[in-house]
């Protein structure tokens, strides 16, 4: 089985809800971002947003065995750190006011654009999704060549009823016309359109706040996973 050793899940409590305190702490701090305050309250945010976010993420690494074990499911590695990256940003704030995940294929190198799974956590949402955010060119051809020539199958994971009752449709920019090399009565037409592919479902802050949200993001997961699947099978 992939992912982290079992014994690495044993360094985490076990998940029986996000704190309030993690909550509340991200309200403190969307109040006074500013690093001496940070300083000041680390050791709230280590015991009420980061160790919780681990033992979430730990909690989620059995549930991923089962329907996506080719994915990584770290609580060190998976886990966002809190710093933003301010260096190209008007905004110049220290910290994010959210605690987020992402799982990405084992054993791939850093930077690789493929398609995975994210999460976060902040005053007054819960949100998970998954798709690929950000294709590059070479990933973008390759997914619109298989959306073109496995067009069934592409529609068979948008026309899931359990799929669209969860994520409703496909997110993402899309171009106004069919891109070049397609006819622009193709059959997938409008699908082919589309520079990103990705969905996501939100929910309210009560839900972060009880054991339940572990399977509701695991069924979250799994229901997406066969989008997952297609996009990676395209760019490989």
């Amino acid at each position: 089985m992939r992912g982290i050793p079992p014994i690495d899940l044993e360094m985490y409590p076990p998940f029986d809800g996000f704190p309030r305190k993690g909550i509340e702490f991200f309200k403190r701090l969307k109040r006074n971002n500013n690093r001496p305050w940070f300083e000041k309250h680390k050791n709230d945010y280590e015991a009420f947003v980061k160790l919780p976010m681990q033992s979430l993420v730990a909690a989620l690494q059995p549930h991923f065995a089962q329907f996506a074990s080719e994915y990584e499911v770290n609580p060190k590695r998976s886990v966002f750190r809190i710093y933003r990256d301010i260096r190209f940003s008007k905004d110049k704030t220290p910290y994010k006011t959210h605690t987020a995940a992402h799982f990405v294929l084992s054993g791939r190198p850093k930077g690789f654009l493929g398609s995975g799974y994210y999460l976060h956590i902040g005053p007054g949402e819960i949100f998970a999704g998954a798709g690929i955010y950000m294709p590059d060119g070479d990933q973008l051809k390759k997914i619109r060549s298989r959306i073109s020539s496995a067009g069934d199958e592409f529609l068979s994971i948008m026309t899931n009823k359990r799929f669209k009752k969860l994520f409703g449709k496909l997110e993402g920019d899309k171009l106004k016309r069919v891109p070049q090399g397609y006819e622009e009565n193709h059959p997938m037409a409008e699908w082919l359109k589309f520079k990103q592919f990705f969905v996501g479902v939100s929910w309210g802050e009560s839900k972060a706040y009880r054991k339940q949200l572990v399977v509701d993001i695991a069924n979250a997961f799994e229901t997406v996973t066969p989008l997952v699947r297609f996009l990676n099978e395209s760019i490989k």
